[in-house]
């Protein structure tokens, strides 16, 4: 090079933020694709990604738009009108993201369907990783469509239940869609008289208590009640805590254990160690003995809640079956009194819980 030639500058990298990725479920027939489908033909300024899975019911966006050469569902993405991009995939979403992020920047969110059947709980595992990994995307929440005329029936259906769970289990995926939602679109209130539609808010308020449920009609709904969420992140609301806990501590002694499904809250001491919260949460996620007084095994779904520890600092805590997280809370002093976890799961007893943490307090002293 010329020494009189000039040096070009350096620019700056651009970092971009991982992409949030939420993931629709919901049993066969309940609305999921109908609710993609508003998405993908509405007007709503938003530049969403959406990937369709082949296993879908009904007339659907896919079979209209997806059809490949020979009739086969392609894995290409179409760009719509209304600055949606949209993809059919035949696998749980994971290839078409790759191939998503070939286009980054033509789309700020991503919605993945999952299957009617499927269980979101793997799924979401896969999302949801540590930031400091540098994931291109991460979780934002699960959304289940529930379909009021039909959901009862759904939830009492043993026939459903997967041969890959254990012989003792009594939760068909129907359950575990709604017990693993951060919000849940009681779907379809149209079809059936107001207080069936009453009736089964209050089973699903009591099967998941953490959940916002929303009644639709068409899977019609305000995208910013479903996007956005954070759900899986340190920046959730902290007040959303608070909420979760009025209506959990209205539940418990009045509503019916669905199946012996429920939400519990346990009231953490403030200045709790980190070593013994850290026990405490493997003991109940990994060990497998917590039981419920009666000799049946708890399992635990999902758990999230907000921890004052005695270092002063505050932090979130969640989990999906097995994985779990402890985020620190920037700007706590925003974040409400009181230090709580919220647990979803099975055959749940709150005296049981309390005194396995108090068994884990002394062991930490």
């Amino acid at each position: 090079m010329d020494s009189d030639e000039e040096i070009p500058s350096l620019v700056d990298a651009v970092i971009l933020e991982p992409v949030p990725v939420t993931l629709i479920t919901g049993y066969l027939g309940s609305g999921k694709t109908t609710l993609l489908n508003y998405i993908l033909t509405e007007q709503h300024n938003k530049k969403i990604a959406v990937i369709l899975n082949e296993f879908g019911e009904g007339d659907t966006m896919e079979k209209v738009i997806a059809i490949g050469e020979k009739g086969n569902l392609c894995e290409e993405w179409l760009e719509l009108q209304n600055g949606c991009l949209c993809c059919s995939v035949k696998d749980n979403g994971i290839k078409a993201i790759e191939n998503l992020m070939l286009k980054r920047g033509k789309f700020d969110y991503i919605l993945l369907e999952t299957t009617g059947l499927a269980d979101p709980g793997p799924i979401a595992k896969l999302f949801w990783v540590d930031s400091e990994l540098g994931s291109d995307v991460h979780l934002d929440g699960i959304v289940c469509v529930v379909d009021s005329k039909f959901a009862t029936k759904h939830l009492n259906d043993d026939s459903s239940i997967s041969n890959n769970l254990n012989l003792d289990d009594t939760i068909n995926p129907s359950l575990r869609q709604i017990t693993l939602a951060d919000v849940i679109l009681v779907n379809k209130i149209d079809l059936v008289d107001s207080n069936i539609v009453e009736s089964l808010t209050k089973t699903v308020r009591s099967i998941n208590g953490t959940a916002e449920i929303i009644s639709t009609t068409n899977s019609r709904v305000d995208l910013n009640k479903i996007l956005e969420l954070k759900s899986y992140s340190s920046n959730f609301s902290p007040a959303r805590i608070e909420e979760i806990v009025k209506n959990v501590d209205g539940l418990e002694g009045k509503a019916h254990i669905y199946r012996n499904i429920s939400t519990v809250t346990l009231d953490i001491p403030n200045g709790i160690s980190k070593t013994s919260l850290d026990t405490f949460v493997c003991q109940i996620l990994w060990e497998k003995t917590l039981t419920d007084g009666q000799g049946n095994f708890s399992e635990i779904i999902r758990m999230k809640g907000v921890i004052r520890f005695a270092d002063q600092s505050v932090a979130s805590v969640q989990s999906v079956y097995d994985m779990y997280e402890i985020q620190t809370i920037s700007g706590h002093h925003k974040v409400p009194p009181g230090s709580r976890i919220i647990l979803i799961g099975k055959y749940l007893d709150k005296n049981s819980l309390l005194s396995l943490l108090e068994k884990c307090l002394k062991a930490n002293a």
